[in-house]
């Protein structure tokens, strides 16, 4: 597989791994996003101060109110972060 197609499948692996917990594969309650951000990333949660990090990025991820965070809300999550570290780096690249 290309580098990209390994990308992807992870992304998808790292989903499904931590989705299955509470028995919904389909979707992350709470408790499960915080749990694949604390092991997966981080250094996101680390670098901040806010106590309702957490809370904030659940509810800005559950774009329906659903009170779950489903695959298609999560890899906009990925693909967002994604792009702020593209930015980041290109920014230190330059200076």
């Amino acid at each position: 597989m290309s580098q990209l197609e390994t990308a992807m499948g992870m992304t998808i692996a790292v989903f499904d791994q931590y989705a299955r917990t509470d028995g919904n594969r389909q979707t992350l309650s709470k408790a499960e996003l915080k749990t694949l951000l604390e092991k997966e990333l981080p250094n996101f949660l680390a670098t901040g101060k806010d106590k309702n990090a957490i809370d904030k990025v659940f509810k800005n991820l559950d774009e329906n109110g659903d009170s779950q965070v489903d695959f298609k809300e999560f890899v906009i999550f990925v693909a967002a972060l994604t792009c702020c570290c593209h930015k980041y780096f290109e920014q230190n690249a330059a200076k």
